[in-house]
């Protein structure tokens, strides 16, 4: 993994646990024929939560990676949102959105890595 890859990654991650992100998980596709490098994705526990991760990701990612998303999309009901920063695609569900379209087992080649929740 590149070094700037891994610094965005853990600053991704950092924002999540900063809101208490359930679940978290990144997918490593690098060595796939994959639409970008690595997923990073987690759940909330409502579409409050999912809200406020998400922001909680973007301004953690920008003032700690010095990284803003080339596109985000989902805002509007935060079901599931998504944040496009190019090699890195970050996924906030709803618990029972994320459990519908399973997108981690898609890439069941794909190396994932589990996260602890933080209490």
């Amino acid at each position: 993994m590149k070094k700037d890859e891994k610094k965005l990654i853990d600053a991704i991650i950092a924002g999540m646990q900063e809101k208490k992100a359930k679940r978290i998980v990144t997918v490593d596709m690098t060595k796939l024929n994959a639409p970008c490098q690595h997923f990073v994705i987690c759940e909330g526990d409502s579409n409050v939560h999912v809200t406020a991760i998400a922001y909680e990701v973007k301004d953690y990612v920008r003032k700690n990676a010095g990284e803003k998303p080339f596109a985000s999309d989902g805002f509007e009901n935060s079901e599931w949102i998504a944040l496009d920063y190019g090699a890195v695609i970050v996924h906030i569900f709803r618990r029972e959105t994320r459990a519908f379209y399973d997108i981690e087992h898609l890439w069941a080649d794909a190396v994932i890595t589990e996260y602890p929740d933080v209490e």
